[in-house]
């Protein structure tokens, strides 16, 4: 029965890997894989066990108490992503990104490089990797039309925005999952992946601002955005953001779940838009039947129906697979053959971070946390974050970041691969090196 289980854990995995291949959505393997796992241990009555982090050991338990324990700690992290969406459709929904736009001022290739890198790896540490990668896309195309050009500039986001994340608890869904989980507390992980995060960031993209293609100015003059805006728009973009960075505070104030402050936070951002909506619409009484039509239509209720729901199904797949596996042991077992094989830990997190380049860094972390019984604030739980969250940046199918602007842009595998993979992989282990020296010297010396 246990080849059984491992079979259909590979092959959905192989599915989500070759999503693009099989032009099936990722989310169908994940959910399909999470309910066939949990059915076999069920019907076949397998012994399911509650990792003891104190003693080290496995303790037994029962199917439904540890089937509700996961989805619990699954929820915690779904509702948390479903708030911080929200906002940012909120935000959107006011045009409020547009004000980021207004910051560009310079024509100097080299120094718009500096300036979009520095806004991704900000950016993404606030409203996470993903969606600072569509918002500077999105502004990139407005800026820079010649394609090549934009295409390094695109190449160069990614690995910043990933570098941004992963010193942040809100800033990557691994770093949320290692915080909700209690294996990292806010403080310690920006003390420890911060300074390791910046040289990832300032590695990659000193390199690159020495080449040709970053040299001189864009052709193009910077015009002035010619979309729809909205006067509240910078209001709700910072209110937006400040509500976001709001949330660990609130979580070391309370000793509540993140979920809650997220949710505190989205309350607040939406009772202020929809007074400026309606605020909004009742300035305008030109055409009564407009306004009527539009003070109808809900921010919040338009930024609910722009959620990207696949990926939250897609996580509740994921993760209770990967809980499957933990509750029968297995991957408690995988961490001790491994110790035994490779006796230095930080091998195994750097394998890690190489391996979220080829496949989901989501369940890799999952798995992780099955894995490593170690205490909260552990060494081994910052250098989890960072190689998970800047590894991803080596291919460009190895993070949701990337994913998105290889969408966005119709960047080739193979492109990235040759021009941008081994600018990555250079600020990934300069960040490494740095994350290694401060652990051993000056953090733990």
């Amino acid at each position: 029965m246990e080849t059984i289980v491992i079979i259909v854990f590979l092959v959905g995995y192989l599915a989500i890997t070759l999503e693009h291949n099989l032009k099936i959505d990722k989310l169908i393997p994940a959910l399909a894989m999470m309910a066939i796992l949990w059915a076999i241990i069920a019907l076949a009555h397998l012994p399911v066990f509650e990792v003891n982090a104190e003693l080290k050991e496995l303790e037994p338990s029962h199917l439904d108490e540890m089937l509700l324990h996961h989805l619990g700690k699954t929820a915690e992290i779904l509702v948390f992503l479903l708030g911080a969406m929200t906002i940012v459709e909120i935000i959107d929904y006011f045009n409020g990104f547009a004000t980021i736009k207004g910051y560009i001022r310079t024509r100097s290739k080299r120094k718009l490089l500096w300036l979009f890198s520095i806004l991704a790896f900000i950016l993404s540490a606030i409203i996470d990797n993903l969606t600072a990668t569509i918002v500077l896309v999105t502004i990139l195309q407005k800026v820079i039309k010649d394609r090549e050009t934009r295409l390094w500039f695109a190449g160069l986001i990614i690995i910043n925005a990933n570098a941004g994340g992963a010193w942040s608890p809100i800033g990557d869904v691994t770093t949320t999952m290692l915080w909700i989980a209690n294996k990292v507390s806010a403080s310690q992980l920006i003390l420890h992946v911060l300074l390791p995060s910046i040289m990832c960031t300032v590695v990659p993209t000193f390199i690159a601002s020495r080449k040709r293609i970053f040299q001189g100015q864009i052709d193009e003059d910077l015009e002035a955005d010619t979309e729809k805006t909205s006067k509240f728009g910078p209001t709700m973009l910072y209110l937006g953001l400040g509500s976001i960075v709001f949330v660990p505070f609130f979580k070391t104030i309370t000793h509540l779940p993140p979920y809650v402050g997220m949710m505190l936070s989205l309350a607040i951002v939406a009772t202020f838009a929809e007074i400026y909506s309606n605020a909004k619409f009742s300035i305008s009484s030109v055409d009564n039947k407009e306004s009527a039509e539009h003070s109808s239509h809900s921010p919040v209720h338009s930024s609910l129906s722009k959620i990207e729901l696949p990926s939250i199904l897609f996580f509740l797949g994921i993760l209770l697979a990967v809980a499957a596996l933990e509750s029968l042991g297995y991957l408690f077992h995988y961490a001790e053959s491994m110790n035994a094989a490779i006796p230095n830990t930080d091998i195994v997190v750097l394998l890690l971070g190489v391996g979220s380049a080829v496949i989901d860094n989501v369940p890799l972390v999952a798995a992780s946390m099955g894995m490593f019984s170690e205490g909260m604030d552990s060494p081994l739980w910052h250098f989890i974050a960072y190689s998970a969250g800047t590894g991803g940046s080596m291919l460009i199918i190895g993070s949701a970041a990337g994913v998105v602007a290889m969408g966005m842009e119709k960047i080739d595998f193979f492109w990235y691969l040759r021009k941008i993979a081994w600018l990555a992989a250079a600020g990934f282990l300069a960040g490494a090196l740095v994350f290694v020296l401060l652990r051993d010297f000056v953090l733990h010396a």
